[in-house]
Formats: C-alpha cells, structure tokens, sequence
C-alpha cells in the first residue's frame, strides 16, 4: 500500500465510456470502473488548478469535465446552464443544512398562476457542443438536472406545506408535480440527444434514513409518473438513465427498476443497507454505483477505506454491475486523503 494517501493517483489511464456502459447494462467493465456524483471545491483546484475561478458557464463545465479526467472517470457530470426553478426566486441561509420548510414561494392557486415557470428550451445546451469538441477521445459527458421532480416541489412549495397541500387541494399539488415533471422531461429529452452525452442522472432524493418522503402511494400518484417518463424520454434516444436518490428505498426499489425503468441506482449508507447488501440482491436487476459510505470512508483510515473498496470490487468481478464510488459524493469534509485511497483501490490494475 501507498506510504502518502495525499496525493493524486497517477495510474489513470485513457477514458473509455464503454466501460461505464457495460456496469449500466449489469454487465462487467474491461477494468475497475469510477463512478461519482460530484466532488467539491478543493478537489476541483487541486486537480485543475489552471481552471480555478471560472467567469462563465463554459469554463465552470470545462473545470468539472478536466478534474473529472483527471481522477480516472470516464466521463464528467455536468449541468445544463440557463435552467433552473429556484435560482434567484428561492433563497435560503448558507448553512449546511436548512428546513425543507425554508423559501417557499407557491401557497395557493393564484401564486401558481403567477409564477415564472422556466423553459428548458432556452438552456444553454451550447456548452455540451463546446465541451464535446475538447473532450478527448473514449469520454462522454453525464448530464444531470437542476434537482429533481419531488426537490423542486418541495422547494417551491416547502415540505409540510406539500404534505397539506395534497390533503386540501389535491389537483393544486398534482398541477405543481406536472409544471415541475414536464419541463424536467423536455430538459432531458433535449439533452439526451447531444452526440457529447452518453448518459443521464436524473437527481432527486426522495426521503429519509427510514422512510420516503411521502408513502409509496403518494410517490406513485405524484412523483414516480414524472420519473417513468423522463427515463422512456431519455430511452428513446438510446441512452441509459442514472437515478440519484438519497434515503429510504426498499418499499419503492420495484417501482425503479421494474416501472420507471432505471438502468443504474446510485446513494447508499450503511445504516440503510450497505452496498454490499444491495449488490447480491439486485445487482442482476439494477447497475449498482458507488455505495461505500460516506462516513465510513470520513471516519476509517484511507487504508481502511482502500481494503473496503478492494473487497466490493472483488465481490463484483466476474459478475459485473459496478462501478466504484461513495455512497453519496465528495463534500468538502470527506479529507483527500481518504478519497484518493477510494480511487487508487479502482486505478492500480490501470
């Protein structure tokens, strides 16, 4: 093992999206294959420092897909700029965690009437073309969406305000389910299209370490509907769909694969189900990425954590569905040193 877990892997090789395409298809990559959400400030400057302080759009994605290259992914997460349902309308305190009550701006018929929905036909789509034309060859982009079908809801509308607002106005909160569900399913059916793209993530989390959000059956009459045409938008042009969700999922894990259609799932914990569970019960059903805890590889030693993530990808080999990750993304209290140790499991056999 490595004496200095603190420096950037080195054995990266060339990017190959096949690889990604083969776990999303449940079936066994060409080599250990990386799979993560997003990772944070201090990563993205240690590993593209030259592309420190974008000034636009293009050069934030350019920063994403070049620190994306560099930590061994074959491909980089990016958004679609110029689409959002909150930015300048919802504010919240910069704390690192607020009420899910917090900045609502819809509380009856007459503020959806006047709301400023946003067109995801005027998004930014340009800049997937710009990134496409530098990327090097073997990489594709992952495009994921301004939060989801329930978090912009739930945003709008705030948490206990969305739970009375179903129990007093039922057709008002289904109307804000369908504002918010169609003009996320034409965003990804626009994107998916973009020669650049290989996949999606479609980001949404839906509930709580013991629970969803809502019961399952109001997840299937206002959220699930939204997610299932979304994944047959991005389909029918051939591409594969992430779903990204954090919390509780057992009682609604049929309806991800067998319903909506999701080709991978990705957001575990441990005190859920360890993604060693989850593995053996569905990996044939469903791709399974990342999944080691994001406070095991906070709390364990990176020589812990490199053991742990050898251990997954030996559980795998041979049978494929996998791609090595957290169990969430890389905040910036995850130390680089137990991150680097993550990848450097998956890059020593590059």
């Amino acid at each position: 093992m490595k004496n200095d877990w603190n420096e950037i892997p080195e054995s990266r090789g060339n990017p190959d999206f096949n690889n990604l395409l083969a776990v999303l298809q449940c079936k066994e990559p060409s080599r250990p294959t990386l799979f993560e959400f997003f990772l944070n400030e201090r990563l993205y400057s240690r590993l593209a420092p030259e592309l420190d302080n974008p000034t636009n759009d293009l050069d934030a994605s350019r920063r994403l897909m070049t620190s994306f290259l560099r930590a061994g992914y074959d491909y980089a997460n990016v958004p679609v700029p110029g689409f959002s349902f909150l930015n300048g309308i919802v504010t919240h305190r910069k704390e690192r965690s607020v009420s899910q009550n917090e900045g609502s701006v819809l509380h009856n018929r007459a503020d959806f009437k006047t709301f400023r929905w946003p067109d995801p036909d005027q998004a930014n789509y340009g800049v997937l073309d710009d990134l496409g034309k530098e990327m090097p060859a073997g990489m594709k982009l992952i495009v994921f969406g301004p939060d989801g079908v329930l978090e912009n809801a739930t945003e709008l509308v705030g948490y206990e305000a969305l739970c009375m607002m179903i129990l007093d106005d039922e057709k008002l909160a289904s109307d804000v389910f369908a504002e918010v569900g169609s003009r996320l399913e034409r965003y990804y059916e626009i994107a998916a299209k973009n020669p650049f793209v290989g996949a999606c993530i479609s980001n949404d989390d839906w509930g709580f370490k013991t629970q969803t959000q809502f019961s399952p059956k109001d997840m299937r009459r206002f959220v699930f509907p939204w997610h299932k045409r979304i994944v047959a938008a991005i389909h029918k042009v051939g591409k594969p769909v992430i779903l990204h969700s954090c919390g509780h999922f057992q009682r609604v894990i049929d309806d991800v694969i067998d319903d909506m259609k999701y080709d991978g799932r990705h957001s575990y914990e441990d005190a859920i189900m360890p993604v060693e569970e989850f593995y053996e019960a569905y990996h044939n059903r469903i791709a399974v990425l990342g999944g080691i805890d994001l406070d095991f590889v906070c709390r364990a030693s990176p020589e812990e954590v490199y053991t742990r993530s050898k251990a997954m990808l030996a559980r795998a080999e041979g049978r494929g569905g996998f791609a090595l990750g957290t169990g969430n993304s890389v905040p910036d209290y995850v130390p680089d040193d137990h991150y680097f140790a993550m990848l450097q499991a998956a890059l020593d056999t590059r």
